[in-house]
């Protein structure tokens, strides 16, 4: 497995291939996948954290029923661009998954992606306990869609 730059995702793609996105917390992952023409993110299952060795062999099956070629993980930096502890853990967790897959990781900005994600949950009155359910994987189909939005503009551009 390698950790690419947003700008390598398309080289890294086999034909019929999505991406995946991911909102990595504490006690749990949010889950969203793009569709297969690679323009729209769509929110999955949030799953509850277990032990890495429990956790990584989930998302493996989903990456592998779901036909998933890039990762695309939040990096939670600080506001001022710096790292901190959780930024430390996202890095960890994906040097971690190098021994159960070959899927190459994109580490993407998510700063103010929970807000955002909760903001459009707002928008769509879903009520505060169905809120608590989906943000996580509402975080990771607006971290996926702003990878997307970005591999777009490059191929759009470059092609």
């Amino acid at each position: 497995m390698a950790i690419i730059n947003i700008n390598e995702v398309m080289i890294h793609l086999l034909p019929g291939q999505i991406i995946a996105g991911l909102d990595l917390g504490t006690k749990t992952i949010g889950i969203a996948v793009s569709d297969r023409g690679l323009i729209f993110s769509n929110p999955r299952s949030v799953l509850q954290r277990q032990k890495f060795t429990v956790d990584a062999q989930t998302l493996i099956k989903i990456f592998d029923h779901e036909n998933v070629g890039v990762i695309i993980i939040g990096l939670p930096l600080n506001m001022n661009g710096s790292s901190g502890p959780r930024a430390q853990a996202t890095r960890t967790f994906v040097r971690n998954m190098e021994a159960y897959t070959e899927i190459p990781f994109v580490f993407w900005d998510e700063r103010l992606s929970t807000i955002a994600a909760e903001r459009s949950l707002l928008e769509m009155d879903v009520s505060r306990a169905k809120r608590a359910t989906r943000i996580d994987s509402a975080a990771a189909a607006f971290i996926l869609q702003g990878a997307l939005n970005r591999i777009h503009n490059l191929h759009h551009i470059e092609g």
